[in-house]
């Protein structure tokens, strides 16, 4: 079903044009030349060095959502995600809030309404394969459960891709040993391992095809784990960033050994991005805080004053404080009562999440009451009835 939108008035909230610069996305859009009906925005710019293209991805701030459609604010155009594509990206777009910045697939530069038609569930399988891609690059060790078997290996799920991991790419303990190879034998052997999780790197990603090979052997392996015996869990370490990902960065600690910073060990506030923060070929500090098989996880936080030990001290359960409202989740809304120390605000005050959002908006300050304050566990729970 396609909705019509040419006479549709969209209330939109100021967004900043700036957006941030990856090298997978591509920002700049085709000329804007039929305008929002209602939409307060600022002056399109007339021209863009580069205009969008089928299948480029778009970064924008979301300015609108309704029922049928999500408006995409663009350096010179609006976009738009409607149709069959806002039924298809419905799960992902729940979780999206008026302000927020989003990466977006074309899927039309400029339709007859004047819009850049958008695909969020394409752009997100998009950067997922970008993703992966950078995970073979550094031979990342993902730790995944396996969700089916067939005679010729298991099948499994990452990040949303289905990924396959033929029998023979299994350790020689795992390889499944069976009289004259009997298929469906050695398929008995394999359904064993539906539901265990099993250490394997990416050997092959092929968006295209929709492709993902996975392998359980570790050729490089025992080389890792040799330089790791090298360091000891407290360790500080420096090295140079040399990948960035969405659920973290590797860093080079020595040549043949890299270690990685979850997204949740940057910092003690919240990391949205690694990207804002950190760039590829900066170099940085880190305390190691895990050796394991070889792998070495690291963490940038821990070198940094906690900011829940000095909220100890400040804090307790009845306090009235300010906080801003810095994200939405399934459970709620978190404000931030200072620079890494946040609460959650629970939907359950509220009749449901629409009243929650218009309640408390992003960005702004609110008195609340603490319910619950652990410093220890850095758990803190807060409630807008005051």
């Amino acid at each position: 079903m396609i909705f019509g939108l040419g006479k549709k008035e969209v209330k939109t909230e100021a967004s900043e044009e700036e957006t941030k610069s990856e090298p997978h996305i591509n920002k700049e859009t085709s000329p804007h030349k039929k305008d929002v009906v209602g939409n307060p925005m600022a002056t399109i710019a007339e021209q863009t060095p580069s205009p969008l293209e089928g299948g480029d991805l778009a970064e924008g701030r979301v300015i609108a959502i309704d029922k049928a459609a999500l408006y995409v604010t663009l350096p010179s155009a609006v976009g738009i995600i409607y149709g069959r594509e806002f039924m298809n990206a419905r799960d992902l777009i729940k979780k999206i809030a008026v302000g927020d910045t989003i990466t977006a697939k074309v899927v039309e530069p400029e339709n007859e309404d004047g819009y850049v038609e958008l695909s969020l569930k394409e752009a997100r399988q998009a950067l997922m394969w970008s993703e992966a891609e950078e995970v073979m690059e550094h031979k990342t060790i993902l730790d995944v459960v396996i969700k089916d078997a067939n005679k010729g290996g298991l099948i499994l799920d990452w990040q949303g891709i289905a990924g396959f991991l033929p029998a023979s790419q299994l350790k020689a303990e795992h390889y499944p040993r069976v009289d004259e190879g009997d298929k469906e034998k050695i398929l008995e052997e394999l359904r064993k391992f539906i539901g265990e999780k099993l250490s394997v790197t990416i050997l092959s990603a092929n968006p295209q095809e929709g492709k993902l090979i996975f392998s359980e052997k570790e050729p490089e392996q025992k080389e890792k784990t040799e330089l790791a015996e090298n360091y000891n869990v407290g360790d500080i370490v420096e090295g140079e960033i040399t990948g960035i990902v969405d659920f973290g960065l590797f860093i080079k600690i020595e040549e043949g050994l890299e270690g990685l910073v979850h997204i949740s060990e940057m910092d003690w506030g919240l990391v949205e991005d690694p990207r804002d923060i950190f760039t590829v070929g900066e170099k940085t500090k880190a305390q190691i805080i895990d050796i394991k098989n070889g792998k070495i996880s690291l963490s940038i936080k821990a070198l940094k004053e906690n900011p829940w030990t000095m909220a100890a001290s400040k804090y307790k359960k009845g306090d009235t404080v300010k906080g801003v409202v810095i994200k939405y989740n399934k459970h709620g809304a978190l404000a931030s009562v200072e620079e890494g120390v946040a609460g959650l605000v629970h939907i359950s005050e509220f009749e449901n999440e629409d009243e929650l959002r218009s309640t408390l908006e992003l960005g702004k300050a609110y008195p609340f009451m603490i319910t619950l304050f652990d410093p220890e566990e850095q758990k803190m729970t807060l409630s807008s009835k005051v």
